[in-house]
């Protein structure tokens, strides 16, 4: 058929046998591939670009365990599951030791606070999948994270069942130092929660999970 013409006004095609004037415009048919977009490809161009979110805002999957989103659920589920281990050991009445579990039910219901904001803090980061998100819970993230670090420090401090007129003989079991440590670690973790917006080289390697498909870019 050989090179498609147009006329550079109403865009109407013509082969090269057919003409070489526009018969509507009586201008001088050109090759299709030299003119510039139209007014309608350039609208349609733009409503793709509108369409698409910008990487901090687009989905990164569920699975994606970057900008400390992996990490602060791990150390989270290590805090929630180190709450039921020995915290504490008691050598009177009776030689026993007691999780934080059995301590907060039984001496200090207030150590529940920690363990309640591991649990919230991990449901928080399952729902929040894109950067701007992330970094949207970045307060709330570190109170969940640091309530475990001043109820042990409490603890550590100032026993619920030590005083100056009954000793129980308390010491204090490896589980409640791993759970204060954890705590600090997901506390200094949590302020930096979704890293950086200025910098989203690391996105470029990762596949983005759009929920409604959008037109794509040319």
């Amino acid at each position: 058929m050989g090179e498609l013409l147009a006329c550079p006004f109403c865009r109407e095609l013509f082969s090269e046998s057919e003409a070489s004037i526009c018969p509507e415009c009586d201008l001088a048919l050109v090759e299709l591939k030299r003119l510039p977009l139209s007014r309608d490809a350039l609208l349609h161009e733009l409503e793709a670009l509108e369409s698409v979110d910008p990487p901090q805002d687009q989905n990164l999957g569920i699975l994606y365990l970057g900008r400390d989103r992996g990490l602060l659920a791990a150390l989270s589920l290590c805090g929630f599951m180190l709450f039921f281990l020995p915290w504490v050991h008691l050598e009177r009445p009776n030689d026993v030791s007691l999780s934080g579990y059995e301590l907060a039910a039984h001496f200090a219901p207030w150590i529940f606070g920690g363990v309640i904001g591991q649990f919230l803090l991990m449901v928080l980061l399952y729902t929040r999948r894109t950067v701007n998100g992330l970094r949207g819970i970045r307060v709330i993230a570190t109170l969940f994270s640091v309530l475990t670090a001043g109820e042990t420090t409490l603890l550590l401090v100032r026993p619920p069942i030590e005083n100056s007129y009954f000793s129980s003989g308390l010491g204090f079991e490896w589980a409640l130092y791993l759970s204060l440590g954890f705590s600090l670690w997901s506390t200094w973790r949590a302020i930096r929660l979704g890293g950086s917006v200025t910098d989203l080289r690391d996105l470029s390697q990762v596949e983005m999970v759009i929920d409604h498909p959008k037109a794509p870019l040319h």
